[in-house]
């Protein structure tokens, strides 16, 4: 049996980290909600500072959310045929570059990798 004391500091141990959504519409937010239920998903006009950015490129410049964070892990995700778009997140250095397909199936994962210490 679990004592109060150890459920409480459990909860209090749980990382929670704020995640900037960046170009990201509303139907695909929901789903990393979903994903993420542990997190803070926020948008640029949030008070708390990013852990962790993740930015739709076709639908933002990859160099300006680069130069926006750069000390901020930031992912980017595009539809498998936006190649252009990829090599932009790429060469705007971002620490990760996926397809939006990819991203749905390794969201949790992908945020623990690049928030822990």
């Amino acid at each position: 049996m679990t004592s109060a004391g150890s459920v409480r500091n459990a909860c209090y141990n749980r990382v929670v980290s704020t995640i900037l959504l960046v170009g990201v519409d509303l139907f695909f937010r929901g789903k990393l909600e979903g994903l993420l239920p542990d997190h803070r998903l926020v948008t640029s006009d949030s008070a708390y500072a990013p852990d962790l950015v993740i930015c739709d490129i076709a639908r933002v410049e990859p160099q300006e959310v680069a130069d926006a964070w750069p000390d901020v892990p930031i992912v980017g995700f595009t539809n498998h045929t936006d190649k252009a778009g990829l090599q932009r997140a790429h060469a705007a250095g971002f620490d990760q570059v996926i397809v939006k397909s990819a991203l749905m199936e390794r969201a949790a994962s992908l945020v623990a990798e690049l928030v822990s210490d």
